[in-house]
């Protein structure tokens, strides 16, 4: 992943009302009043309810899903405290600081369901309304399944992201045959501190952030880093597409499969990269294949010969074997198979033969 610097906490506000005349909803005598949702970018999502009845109000859930790529049809239930009366006003917060961030332009679907001691019951119809950083004046560019949000620069700084973005899907589709399946949004912040701005608990290096299942890319991009951009920009959107081409229930990729596709596609292995791997082999320290199959280490020179051992390996499957046999590695994948299992049906070697047979290449000791 893409790395830069701090934490900027920013409180922003977006309110949808809803009043009783457009719910239009009522069973009996049990109305709702008001509804709104008000959202805290990046931190909270807050709903309030009002409704009245000629007997007392004894219950009210809140049920939302977030719009997201998923298996399972989501959907979560929250449960108002209040005082019965004949009429009520309850709220609930949905802390993101507890659950995990949305990114921006999230869509989030919510209805209420209210009932009354005499057993009525009155359910309201889905509202959408978008969790978005109303921070900064987004501009938008789209070309095909791709739009880039971005808010500083000219239009020239978008297109030339654009440029690399289909630049990059063309060559994924050439190389993998994988390809984007759904749509994606790529907001394209000034700096590493705003992008951080609109997360919960970043780290201080954040400078990107792919969010996969809800096709969502977040980077940190000033208009004169155009060269590190157009690296972030294809790396997040490798990670992203590869995601979108494998997403299955069962299994996730190996990370050396999943992060070297990312830093192949970024272009040739970077000087700080190549130099550590070129140690590792003078040195015979080299990392294996299965100790890459989880997240690398925390440490940043382990790290860096991790993420060039992966470029290296994914280099050499994609040159020595061809994009039909990538496209059937990411398909067997899809489908939940295990990591020894998948290269062995698709290679006629596991891990530990992949290892050898890497090593061979790069003429490391055996």
């Amino acid at each position: 992943m893409v790395k830069k610097s701090c934490l900027l906490t920013v409180v922003l506000c977006l309110l949808v009302v809803l009043l009783s005349s457009g719910l239009a909803q009522a069973q009996g005598e049990l109305t709702i009043r008001s509804s709104s949702a008000e959202a805290d970018f990046p931190m909270e999502l807050n709903f309030s309810i009002s409704a009245q009845s000629s007997v007392s109000i004894t219950d009210i859930r809140l049920y939302y899903k977030v719009d997201r790529m998923s298996y399972a049809d989501v959907v979560s239930e929250a449960y108002l405290e209040f005082t019965p009366a004949t009429k009520v006003s309850a709220e609930w917060t949905w802390d993101m600081r507890k659950t995990g961030g949305l990114p921006p332009g999230t869509t989030v679907e919510y209805w209420w369901v209210v009932r009354d001691m005499k057993g009525s019951r009155l359910e309201t119809k889905p509202v959408r309304i978008k969790f978005d950083d109303t921070r900064y004046s987004w501009r938008k560019l789209t070309e095909g399944k791709v739009t880039i949000l971005w808010y500083q620069g000219d239009e020239a700084f978008a297109r030339e992201l654009m440029k690399v973005a289909q630049t990059v899907l063309v060559q994924l589709s050439q190389e993998t045959g994988a390809a984007l399946e759904k749509p994606v949004e790529i907001y394209i912040y000034a700096s590493s501190r705003d992008l951080q701005g609109a997360m919960i608990f970043p780290q201080e290096w954040t400078g990107g952030a792919t969010f996969n299942r809800h096709g969502t890319i977040s980077i940190g991009i000033a208009p004169n880093q155009l060269g590190w951009g157009s690296r972030a920009m294809a790396h997040e959107l490798t990670h992203l597409v590869i995601h979108q081409e494998t997403f299955n229930p069962y299994n996730d990729l190996p990370v050396w499969l999943n992060e070297g596709l990312a830093m192949y596609f970024e272009g040739d292995l970077q000087t700080p990269f190549a130099n550590a791997l070129a140690r590792a082999i003078a040195t015979n320290t080299l990392l294996t294949v299965r100790s890459l199959s989880s997240p690398f280490s925390a440490f940043a020179d382990e790290a860096t010969l991790a993420y060039a051992e992966s470029h290296s390996m994914v280099e050499l499957l994609i040159t020595k074997y061809g994009q039909s046999k990538m496209l059937d590695l990411l398909n067997t994948f899809r489908a939940g198979s295990g990591y020894d299992a998948a290269l062995t049906k698709v290679y006629g070697f596991d891990m530990d033969g992949l290892n050898s047979l890497w090593r061979q290449t790069i003429k490391a000791a055996s």
